[in-house]
């Protein structure tokens, strides 16, 4: 039976779990130590599940059964190991779970009325659910804190697949990149905060802040509903909309600020504890010709100076890149695919098709010249590129593919170690199944002696 990562039962199933409401006490479907699980909870997180849009799958009341009997384990050891985590780690992982849930539901109003009851209620039941889950990643993270992979065991990773089963890598690069942005002065900048402030003054002079908002806010996710944010902490914003949104009273609009975003002003409408609705008018300063034309000078004088060695382009990224997963790297673009290893190495099919077709003719360590470019979101700026190294297609090798030959020997370790540590407490625990999951592939070792006899 092929090996199930723990792990990732638990961070993929963990979402869903969230979403389970009120348990009704119907049948115990397992026994692991002093825990119980019911029906009901089996049941609900499966309803959810189709909720989502997934297919009816059986199978899948299996998985949920088997995380949750991995998680009452990992639980009943934490507690003789003394492993615990803080209130503020709950507090923390449940507000980003919420956040999760409101965006998807479109709204807090929404979410409320999906769940029938508020998200201060919903947030007090799902809090035992979540402390345990994450006491159970904790306690995880104890059993396998000490694995690690010596060079010998990667090479006898390696050397178990036989030649012709060994995978296809694609063509991978290195690509670095220097991204600059065009910032307006401040008298450019005036004209927009000029017009925000003029609508602020319509509405303080008794005009429907809804009605400017839907006509006038370029922010393209609260516009349509008259600006209004719905709930929010003091996490989600801009640090100076968070500002402004948690010091103002019900009723009361605050002065026109700037943020990365541009002009906005806001109106507190209510508050919930440590939340806050408000509604905002946001408008987005464009980029003038003048202000383009000095980051296309600033851009060209940097690569000037990469291109003919002077400045070394590490510290030219560094220094003056504006992107800001990037320039930290030494300007290189991480592989969004892989951000557990943080590798530089990208697969060109993976590569933004722009950037594909600019270092495809390009030959390794040359960059190309500035080009005028928009973002995902919409932003105009100027780049170059870099390329550092190609790789072409080729066979899985130990040369040429270590990190990745070592990540997976480390993956595989640490689901052995996992899957010991199981085998290990299934036979010390008391554990006992209903006979509805006797069926289950996934659930056969977690079948007692106890369980066999009962079905026979």
């Amino acid at each position: 039976m092929k090996r199930i990562s723990i792990l990732g039962l638990l961070t993929f199933f963990g979402f869903l779990n969230i979403y389970a409401q009120e348990k009704v006490v119907d049948k115990v479907v397992a026994v692991v130590g002093d825990n119980i699980i019911l029906k009901s909870d089996v049941d609900q997180q499966y309803a959810q599940y189709l909720a989502q849009g997934n297919k009816a799958d059986e199978n899948t009341k299996c998985l949920f059964l088997q995380n949750m009997l991995s998680q009452k384990l990992l639980t009943q050891q934490a507690v003789i190991d003394s492993i615990t985590v803080d209130e503020e780690d709950v507090d923390n992982e449940i507000n980003r779970r919420m956040r999760v849930m409101i965006s998807r539901a479109g709204g807090q109003d929404r979410l409320e009325e999906f769940l029938g009851k508020s998200i201060i209620q919903y947030k007090d039941e799902i809090r035992p659910d979540i402390q345990e889950q994450l006491v159970a990643q904790k306690m995880q993270a104890k059993i396998t804190e000490k694995v690690e992979v010596t060079p010998l065991e990667v090479e006898r990773y390696y050397n178990k697949f036989p030649k012709d089963s060994l995978p296809e890598f694609n063509t991978e690069v290195e690509v670095g990149e220097i991204v600059m942005y065009p910032e307006l002065n401040k008298k450019e900048k005036e004209f927009y905060k000029d017009k925000a402030e003029a609508l602020r003054l319509r509405i303080k002079g008794g005009e429907s802040f809804a009605t400017l908002a839907r006509l006038y806010s370029q922010d393209p996710g609260s516009a349509s509903n008259g600006g209004d944010l719905g709930f929010f902490d003091r996490k989600t914003m801009a640090k100076e909309f968070t500002a402004w949104a948690f010091k103002l009273k019900p009723g009361e609009i605050s002065p026109v600020f700037e943020t990365e975003f541009g002009f906005h002003f806001l109106e507190v409408t209510e508050r919930r504890g440590e939340q806050v609705r408000a509604r905002h008018i946001l408008i987005i300063p464009q980029n003038t010709p003048a202000a383009l034309e000095r980051t296309k000078i600033k851009i060209d004088s940097i690569y000037k100076l990469v291109n003919t060695g002077k400045l070394d382009f590490s510290t030219a990224a560094a220094l003056n890149s504006d992107d800001k997963e990037s320039k930290f790297n030494g300007g290189m673009m991480l592989n969004s695919q892989n951000v557990s290893t943080r590798t530089t190495f990208i697969p060109t099919d993976q590569l933004d098709p722009k950037v594909f077709l600019t270092i495809d003719t390009m030959k390794v360590g040359t960059y190309s010249t500035p080009a005028l470019f928009t973002d995902a979101s919409g932003k105009t700026g100027y780049k170059f590129l870099y390329l550092k190294s190609k790789i072409p297609p080729h066979k899985a090798n130990l040369n040429q593919d270590l990190p990745k030959i070592k990540d997976a020997a480390y993956e595989d370790k640490i689901n052995k170690t996992v899957s010991q540590w199981f085998e290990k407490r299934r036979k010390s625990t008391y554990i006992k199944l209903d006979k509805e999951y006797y069926s289950c592939d996934v659930l056969k070792d977690w079948i007692t002696d106890t369980d066999t006899a009962a079905k026979q």
